[in-house]
């Protein structure tokens, strides 16, 4: 006999290890908080905080990935 994992366990369970407790606090400009009213209006963005978050992780992630030491150096992959 089968046993069924629960779906709502296990989503409660990594909602409780991600939950985000850690606040961080930028100020802008009235020019840079005008490009980014346009840009949520033109790509209809609801949750600012959510796109801003992943916007944020996403680059860092990137720089990490390219600063990665690679196993040959640039000139021996060419």
């Amino acid at each position: 006999m089968a046993v069924k994992k629960n779906k709502k366990t296990v989503q409660e369970a990594t909602r409780i290890k991600m939950t985000r407790k850690n606040r961080v606090v930028i100020s802008l400009n009235d020019k840079e908080m005008a490009v980014l009213n346009r840009f949520y209006e033109k790509y209809k963005i609801s949750n600012k905080t959510k796109w801003l978050r992943e916007t944020i992780i996403l680059t860092v992630l990137k720089r990490f990935e390219a600063d990665a030491p690679t196993l040959f150096s640039e000139e021996e992959m060419r």
